[in-house]
C-alpha cells in the first residue's frame, strides 16, 4: 500500500470524525493540545525555554551581545529569530541547508514577535549609530507532531520573557561589559500565535501531524496582550472565505488569551 493511499484513508477518517464534531485525538475542534513550558532549559544562555505542545517539542536559547546597528536604525537594538529542525525530530528531516518550510517557520515566529514590539529595542542602545545590543533567539525543534509555528513561537516568547541582558558602556569606542549590572530584557507585551487548519469545511485549532497532513490550508494569527491581531500568515493550496477568516480571528483572540496565561505563569516561576 503506497503512502498516498494511506494518507487518503487517514484524511477520510479525519473528515468522518470532523463531521461528527470530533477529532482524531479526542480534542474539541477549538481546543489546543496541552502546553508545558520549562524555563531556563539552557543554563548558559541569556534566556531559554523548552516547550511541549502535545508531542511537538521545541527549545529556544537567547543570546544577547553588542552589535553594530542597522544603517537606518542607529537608535534601536537588533532582534533576530532563527529556527532549525534536528534530524531526530522526524524521519523526513535531513541534514543540510534549511528548506522553504523552515525558512517560513523562522519568519513567522520572528514577525509575530517583531510586529508586536515585544522586545523594546529602543532601550537596547549602547551609543547611537555606533553600538547597540543584539538579541538573537535560536529555536531548535526536537520532536515534530504538527504545528511547529505555535510551539516555536511559544518557546521563543517564553525564552525572551525570562532573558537577562548584560549592560555595556562605550570605553575608547569599544562596548565594555559593566559587571553586576544585568537587568531583565525590556519587554512590552506577550505575543501569542494560534494556528488553525481547514479540512473540508471544518476549522480546527492546533493541528497535530495527522491533521497537518490532511489539511487543505492553514492560517497562523498572532495577537498581543490587548487582543489586537498583529500578524497573519496563510499557507496551503486552498483558501478561506471571509467568514472563515473572521472565525479564525475570533479563535486566535480567545485561545491566545489562555495560552498567554500559561506563558505568564511560567515566566513568574523563573
Amino acid at each position: 500500500m503506497t503512502q498516498s493511499v494511506i494518507d487518503d484513508l487517514k484524511r477520510s477518517q479525519i473528515l468522518e470524525l470532523l463531521e461528527q464534531g470530533k477529532r482524531i485525538d479526542g480534542r474539541a475542534l477549538d481546543e489546543s493540545r496541552k502546553l508545558v513550558v520549562e524555563i531556563n532549559a539552557i543554563p548558559k544562555a541569556n534566556g531559554s525555554a523548552r516547550v511541549r505542545l502535545g508531542d511537538t517539542e521545541a527549545v529556544c536559547g537567547v543570546k544577547i551581545q553588542p552589535d553594530r546597528p542597522f544603517p537606518d536604525m542607529g537608535d534601536k537594538g537588533i532582534f533576530i529569530c532563527t529556527a532549525e529542525l534536528l534530524p531526530l525530530s522526524h524521519p523526513s528531516v535531513e541534514t543540510g541547508p534549511p528548506g522553504p518550510d523552515v525558512i517560513e517557520l523562522a519568519r513567522v515566529v520572528d514577525r509575530g514577535i517583531r510586529e508586536s514590539h515585544m522586545v523594546d529595542v529602543s532601550q537596547l542602545v549602547i551609543e547611537k549609530n555606533k553600538s547597540v545590543v543584539g538579541v538573537f533567539a535560536d529555536i531548535v525543534v526536537v520532536d515534530y507532531d504538527g504545528n511547529l509555528f505555535d510551539a516555536c513561537s511559544y518557546a521563543a516568547t517564553a525564552a525572551l520573557l525570562n532573558s537577562k541582558t548584560p549592560k555595556w558602556e562605550m570605553v575608547d569606542d569599544v562596548p565594555t561589559l559593566v559587571e553586576g549590572a544585568e537587568t531583565d530584557l525590556p519587554t512590552t507585551t506577550i505575543p501569542v500565535s494560534i494556528t488553525m487548519a481547514k479540512i473540508g469545511n471544518h476549522i480546527i485549532v492546533d493541528p497535530n501531524s495527522d491533521e497537518w497532513s490532511a489539511m487543505d490550508c492553514r492560517v497562523t494569527i498572532t495577537t498581543d496582550s490587548e487582543g489586537n491581531i498583529i500578524a497573519m500568515q496563510k499557507g496551503g493550496s486552498d483558501g478561506f472565505t471571509i467568514d472563515e477568516i473572521i472565525k479564525c480571528g475570533d479563535l486566535s483572540i480567545k485561545q491566545g488569551a489562555q495560552i498567554r496565561e500559561t506563558l505568564k505563569q511560567a515566566a513568574k516561576g523563573s
